[in-house]
């Protein structure tokens, strides 16, 4: 997902996106674990997203406040 897109999106959709990306790493993790993980550098691009949906987040929330 593009930061544009996620720039796009509502407080509820980035908390929403948040808990569907950490879900999916831990469950590459787990593949990881097992050996069954065939490319583990899609959890470095999921933890970025992650990253990504936080700070804008963080940004829209702070923004409500004032």
């Amino acid at each position: 997902m593009k930061t544009k897109e996620i720039a796009e999106l509502s407080v509820d959709e980035l908390r929403s996106r948040k808990r569907e990306l950490r879900h999916e790493i831990f469950n590459l993790r787990l593949q990881q674990r097992s050996g069954q993980l065939e490319k583990p550098s899609v959890i470095r691009v999921l933890r970025r997203e992650a990253a990504r949906v936080e700070t804008f987040l963080t940004q829209k929330l702070k923004a409500a406040q004032s």
